[in-house]
C-alpha cells in the first residue's frame, strides 16, 4: 500500500516553475479586447454596446473578422458607425488604418460622453461601477463581484471592463477600463500626437488602388509589438468621391477581399476590419455587390425610413416613466454573421429591427407597431406607463 500523498507530483520539489517569458500573451492586460463568453476568442468592440449584442453572441466583434455595413439612400448612418468604431480604437490606443479618406474624417471623431464613461453610465469616473452597492440582498454586499473572489470561482468577464494592473509607483489595486465607451457626436476628440491613427490615400490614376492598402496594413502590423490591436476601416467602398473607376472591376475588388481576409485569418489575434459599401451605388441585386457579401464575414444593411416620417410624433414611452423612446429612424437587417463555433453562433433571433441615432448613441432595438388610432384603451396603458390595474384583469 502507498503511502505517497495525493496531488504532489512525481519530480518532488526540483522542478523548476516555469519562466515567465515562455508564457503566452494573454488578452486580458491588453485594453479594450476580452475572451468571448462563448468560446474565450479574443473580442473587441464596435464602439455601440447594442451592435456588439447582435454579433453572433461573443459581445463584440471577434478579431480576425470583418464587417461590412450596407445603407440604403443618401443619409450617413453607416459613417457614424464607422467613427464610433475608429473612436474606440483611438480611446483603447488601438492602432487604426483608415482608407480613402483624409485627416479632416479624424479631426470629426465623436467625443467621450462625461469624460469617458462606460455605455450606459454617463458619470465621469471609470471605476464607479466597482463602488456601487448590489441591491439583491444585504448579505450578499460582501461577496464582490462575481468571478473576482477566491481562485475556485469561474473567471467570467465583467461586461465592457478590463482590468489592467496599475504601474509599479501606485497601489496594487487594478484600474477599471470600460470595454465599450459612451461617446457625444457634437464633441470632438481629441487625438494622441503619436501614431495611433494612420490615413492611407488612394491615387485617382492608379490601375489597382488597392495594393497600396495591403502593403501599409501589412507592414504597420509587422512593425508593430506583437500585442498591438490594429482596425482597419474603409469608408463607402468603391465610391467615385474615393476610388478611381478601375476599383471596381473584378479583377481589382475580388482579389484584394481574398488577400484581406487571408490577413485576418493570418493575424487572427490582432486585427479586425469594419467596411461600408453605399447601396445605392452598387444595389445588392449585381453579382459584385454579393461577391463582396460573401467575401466578408459579417454583413448588415441600414435601410432608413424616409423624410416623411420623421416628423412625426414618437411611437412608444418607456414603461414606468414620462419620458419618450426615440424613435426608430430606419430598418436594420442581417444578412450574415460570423459563425464562429460548432453551435452555430448567434443570430438577430427573428425579430425585426430598428436603430436610431441620437446625440449621444446609436441604439439598435426591436421594431414594434405603435397602438391603432381607435385602440384608446391600448394608449391609455402606454401613456399610464403601461401599469395593468384590477379592473383590466376582470372578466
Amino acid at each position: 500500500m502507498s503511502f505517497r500523498k495525493r496531488n504532489v507530483g512525481l519530480a518532488g520539489p526540483s522542478s523548476a516553475p516555469p519562466s515567465p517569458k515562455d508564457s503566452p500573451v494573454t488578452h486580458a492586460s491588453v485594453p479594450g479586447v476580452r475572451p468571448s463568453p462563448l468560446d474565450g476568442r479574443p473580442t473587441t468592440s464596435t464602439g455601440t454596446q447594442t451592435l456588439d449584442d447582435l454579433l453572433a453572441g461573443h459581445a463584440g466583434l471577434a478579431l480576425g473578422n470583418s464587417l461590412l455595413v450596407e445603407e440604403n439612400g443618401t443619409t450617413d448612418f453607416a459613417g457614424a458607425l464607422l467613427r464610433y468604431y475608429a473612436a474606440e480604437g483611438v480611446v483603447q490606443g488601438h492602432r487604426v488604418h483608415v482608407v480613402g479618406v483624409g485627416e479632416q474624417w479624424g479631426r470629426e471623431l465623436p467625443g467621450l460622453v462625461g469624460g469617458g464613461g462606460a455605455v450606459g453610465k454617463e458619470s465621469g469616473s471609470g471605476v464607479g461601477v466597482d463602488q456601487e452597492k448590489m441591491k439583491i440582498a444585504w448579505r450578499y454586499e460582501r461577496l464582490g463581484e462575481f468571478g473576482t473572489g477566491t481562485a475556485g470561482a469561474r473567471a467570467t468577464p465583467a461586461p465592457n471592463r478590463n482590468p489592467v494592473p496599475s504601474s509599479p509607483g501606485q497601489s496594487d489595486s487594478t484600474v477599471t477600463i470600460p470595454f465599450c465607451h459612451s461617446f457625444d457626436l457634437t464633441k470632438r476628440l481629441s487625438l494622441p500626437t503619436s501614431g495611433t491613427i494612420s490615413f492611407t490615400a488612394i491615387s485617382p490614376t492608379a490601375e489597382n488602388p488597392f495594393a497600396s492598402i495591403l502593403q501599409s496594413v501589412t507592414l504597420a502590423i509587422a512593425s508593430s509589438p506583437p500585442n498591438t490591436i490594429h482596425r482597419l476601416i474603409i469608408p463607402t467602398l468603391l465610391s467615385p468621391a474615393l476610388f478611381p473607376p478601375s476599383a471596381s472591376h473584378p479583377g481589382h475588388l475580388l482579389p484584394f477581399l481574398h488577400s484581406l481576409r487571408a490577413l485576418l485569418r493570418h493575424h487572427s489575434t490582432r486585427m479586425s476590419a469594419m467596411l461600408t459599401l453605399p447601396l445605392s451605388l452598387y444595389p445588392r441585386s449585381t453579382g459584385l455587390v454579393r461577391w463582396i457579401e460573401h467575401l466578408c464575414d459579417g454583413v448588415l444593411e441600414l435601410a432608413p425610413f424616409p423624410h416623411s416620417i420623421d416628423v412625426e410624433p414618437p411611437l412608444t414611452t418607456s414603461s414606468g416613466s414620462g419620458k419618450a423612446e426615440e424613435k426608430p429612424q430606419g430598418m436594420l437587417k442581417i444578412h450574415k454573421l460570423p459563425v464562429l463555433t460548432e453551435k452555430g453562433g448567434g443570430g438577430g433571433g427573428g425579430d425585426d429591427l430598428a436603430f436610431s441615432l441620437s446625440r449621444k448613441r446609436f441604439v439598435i432595438k426591436p421594431f414594434s407597431l405603435p397602438p391603432v388610432e381607435g385602440d384608446q384603451e391600448a394608449q391609455r396603458g402606454e401613456a399610464e406607463g403601461g401599469k395593468v390595474g384590477k379592473v383590466d384583469i376582470e372578466f
